[in-house]
């Protein structure tokens, strides 16, 4: 393996940093040790694409095809866990039929939907039936609110997700959103997972854990590095503290936010953002050939 860096937060081109943490060294060396059976899974939205205002202008950083494609063929697997529509995800991500991304998985939905690149098969369940009678509630419930101004919803199809980013005091809209969005999400069944000044109500059982957690044990992984940047990745890092305690290394690493210290105070490696992101993947490929 080649050497490390000091710092915990070193995004130079393929130099591969040193985990701040023992487990985080494990992780990073069990992977390098036997990559064929390593799975790397990353977030989509903060860690593979920089947040936009309109999510539905996110776009994958535009080195990180080139990098996925250039690591995935030496790895068991790279998976994209998102809470994203798993086709969305692919258009946005420009995942579709790139070269070298035929062992490339998408997990839409918090692994609720599946894209294999390999075939471009999309598998997806039927939606939960409180979903649709909270969205047709949260126009009326943002309007009476009095936090409705600037703050807009995302339709997720298995969820809906409602942005204060353009609200003019985002953090004030947010916080007055939390108690009624959480008292709708009730009354039908769903739960409420907040977010960098998003709220998405969801059904339960659906998060990145369960998701990365169900993909490891399929592919009977050895090793997982997970890269996120939200408080949504909070159960994707909770399941890579489960697998290392049953004996699988793990590494975690955090795509840097001054908005969420959450997963930067967990994290066993700490990088700039997607193109910190891009950087360490360019790295782990160089190391590995």
């Amino acid at each position: 393996m080649g050497s490390h860096q000091d710092s915990t937060r070193d995004d130079s081109p393929d130099r591969l940093p040193t985990p701040a943490t023992r487990a985080g060294r494990e992780g990073l060396d069990a992977l390098l040790a036997r990559p064929g059976r390593a799975v790397i899974a990353l977030d989509f939205d903060g860690t593979l694409a920089p947040i936009v205002p309109d999510p539905d202008q996110a776009r994958a950083h535009p080195d990180a095809v080139p990098a996925l494609a250039a690591l995935a063929p030496e790895v068991a697997s790279v998976a994209v866990i998102t809470g994203r529509p798993a086709e969305v995800a692919v258009r946005h991500g420009g995942f579709a039929d790139a070269p070298g991304l035929e062992h490339l998985v998408v997990l839409g939905h918090y692994g609720a939907e599946r894209w294999d690149a390999a075939t471009g098969a999309l598998t997806t369940p039927e939606p939960h039936p409180g979903v649709a009678a909270v969205r047709a509630e949260l126009p009326g419930l943002l309007e009476r609110s009095g936090a409705g101004t600037g703050t807009w919803i995302e339709e997720k199809g298995h969820a809906v997700a409602v942005h204060t980013r353009r609200a003019p005091d985002p953090q004030a809209a947010f916080e007055a959103l939390r108690a009624p969005l959480a008292d709708l999400a009730s009354r039908h069944g769903l739960i409420v997972e907040p977010g960098r000044m998003v709220l998405e109500l969801r059904p339960p059982g659906m998060d990145k854990g369960a998701a990365l957690r169900e993909y490891v044990r399929d592919t009977g992984a050895a090793s997982v590095l997970y890269a996120g940047d939200d408080l949504g990745d909070l159960p994707a890092y909770a399941a890579v503290d489960e697998l290392r305690a049953q004996g699988t290394p793990g590494l975690l690493v955090c795509s840097g936010s001054d908005e969420v210290t959450d997963l930067s105070e967990r994290a066993d490696l700490v990088v700039d953002g997607p193109p910190g992101v891009v950087n360490l993947l360019r790295a782990l490929t160089t190391h590995i050939a």
